[in-house]
C-alpha cells in the first residue's frame, strides 16, 4: 500500500461554499479522509499557503483536434494523429486537468495505451468519431469539393435510423463512454449554417435509445434554440457549446434535466487568433456569430437552473488557451461556480460520483496550486501547480 499525506492545507472539496483547513490522506489511489491530525505516510507534501482542488475536467477536450482543418484530421493517417493525440494529453495533464471527455475522437487502441500508462494522460472518456449527417457540422467537404476525408478519426457521416443504430453499437462495443452527435451546423465546417437543426426527430431518437439501453448518453453538439430543443426534446443528456441559447430554451433544459457544456476558449482564441493559424473567411465569420453570445447563454442556463460543466473545445496550437477557459468562466461565473463546474458538476455530468471531489473514497485526483483561489482566481491559469494523478505527482 502506498499513501501520501497533503497537510497544512486550504481545501476546497468541489461542492462545499467554504474552503476547510487541514490534511488530505490518501492510500492505493483513493482519498481516506479529510482534515484531522497529520498522519504517517510514505510521502508528505507541505502545502502551507497553498489550496487543494479536486483535479479540473474538461468535458470537451479533442485528443485527435490537432488542426483547426476538418479534412487534415481526417485525412492524415491514425498513427500520426494519435501521436499528435498524446502530446495534448500531456500536456492537458500538465495543467492540472486529471480528467478529460473527448466527444469527437479517441478509440480503443488509444484508451488501452493510456490504461497500460504508456503515455502520460487524464482519465480518459471518449466518444468515437461524433455522428453528423451529409451536409452537416461533421462533413468535411466544401460545396465545390467531392475529397473525401475518410478515416473517421472525429467524425463521421451516416445517415438513415438503421445505420446509426449499428454505429452507436459498434461504439459501445468498443468501450465508448457516450455518443456525440452533431445537432446544427457549426464554425469551422463549410457548408451548414449555425442556426438550423441537424438530424431528423427519428434518427435522433434511435440514438439516445440505444445508448439509452447500455446504460449510456448522447451529447449533441447544437448552438440555436431551434437546434438545442431539437435535440433535448428526442433525449440527448448533453448540449454542448450552446452558445445561442435563450431563456424559453433554457428552462426546457432544465426541465428535461440536460446538462450545458460552454466552451467559451474556443471562440475567444479563435476570435484573437484564428487568422493567424489559417482558419477561413466563412470561419471566421461563424465564430463571430456565437462569441459574444456564449456568455450569456451561461447566465440564461444559471437562472433556469442548468447544471453548468466546463469545457474547452481547442483545436490545433489553440490548445494552450486551456486554462484561459477558466479565467472566461470565472468572469461570467464567479471563482466558486466555475471551479464547481469544472469538478463536482463535470463529475455528475460524466456519471462518475468518484471523481471532481476530496472526500473519502473519490479517486485521489488532485490539484495544488499556489494562495486560495476564491480570492485570487488568476492562480488557477497562473503560476505554480501540482498535479497529483491516483495518489502519484505527474509531471
Amino acid at each position: 500500500m502506498s499513501t501520501l499525506s497533503i497537510v497544512n492545507a486550504t481545501i476546497f472539496d468541489g461542492v462545499s461554499d467554504d474552503l476547510v483547513e487541514g490534511a488530505v490522506h490518501i492510500a492505493d489511489g483513493r482519498i481516506t479522509a479529510v482534515g484531522g491530525a497529520p498522519q504517517a505516510a510514505d510521502r508528505t507534501i507541505d502545502a502551507r499557503g497553498r489550496t487543494v482542488l479536486p483535479g479540473l475536467i474538461d468535458a470537451h477536450c479533442h485528443a485527435y483536434g490537432f488542426s483547426l482543418s476538418m479534412l487534415e484530421m481526417e485525412s492524415l493517417p491514425l498513427s500520426y494523429v494519435a501521436l499528435m493525440a498524446a502530446r495534448r494529453l500531456r500536456n492537458s495533464l500538465s495543467r492540472g486537468f486529471t480528467t478529460v471527455r473527448d466527444p469527437s475522437g479517441g478509440d480503443a487502441g488509444l484508451d488501452r495505451a493510456i490504461r497500460e500508462g504508456l503515455l502520460p494522460s487524464p482519465r480518459y472518456l471518449w466518444t468515437g468519431a461524433a455522428l453528423s449527417q451529409t451536409g452537416g457540422h461533421g462533413d468535411v467537404r466544401s460545396a465545390d469539393s467531392d475529397v473525401c476525408g475518410c478515416n473517421a478519426h472525429t467524425c463521421e457521416v451516416v445517415d438513415g435510423v438503421e445505420n446509426l443504430r449499428v454505429a452507436v453499437r459498434e461504439r459501445l462495443r468498443r468501450g465508448a463512454h457516450a455518443i456525440k452527435i452533431m445537432a446544427s451546423g457549426g464554425v469551422v465546417s463549410l457548408t451548414d449554417p449555425i442556426r438550423i437543426p441537424q438530424y431528423s426527430p427519428e434518427e435522433i431518437q434511435v440514438v439516445t435509445a440505444e445508448a439509452a439501453r447500455r446504460g449510456s448518453y448522447v451529447a449533441a453538439h447544437a448552438y440555436s434554440p431551434e437546434a438545442i430543443m431539437h435535440a433535448i426534446d428526442n433525449g440527448v443528456r448533453t448540449i454542448e457549446h450552446g452558445n445561442l441559447l435563450d431563456a424559453p430554451t433554457a428552462a426546457a433544459m432544465a426541465a428535461a434535466g440536460a446538462f450545458l457544456v460552454p466552451t467559451l476558449a474556443a471562440y475567444d482564441a479563435m476570435n484573437r487568433r484564428g487568422a493567424s493559424v489559417g482558419m477561413t473567411a466563412v470561419q471566421l465569420e461563424k465564430n463571430a456569430e456565437v462569441l459574444e453570445s456564449g456568455r450569456q447563454a451561461v447566465r440564461h442556463a444559471r437562472e433556469a437552473g442548468v447544471q453548468v460543466g466546463f469545457g474547452t473545445d481547442l483545436m490545433g496550437f489553440l490548445e494552450d488557451e486551456q486554462l484561459n477557459g477558466l479565467r472566461l468562466q470565472v468572469e461570467v461565473d464567479g471563482a466558486l461556480t466555475a471551479l464547481k463546474s469544472a469538478t463536482s458538476v463535470n463529475a455528475a455530468l460524466l456519471n462518475r460520483p468518484d471523481l471532481g471531489r476530496v472526500a473519502p473514497d473519490a479517486l485521489a485526483d488532485l490539484l495544488i496550486v499556489d494562495g486560495n483561489p476564491l480570492d485570487t482566481p488568476a492562480s488557477l491559469w497562473e503560476g505554480e501547480r501540482t498535479v497529483i494523478q491516483a495518489g502519484v505527482e505527474v509531471l
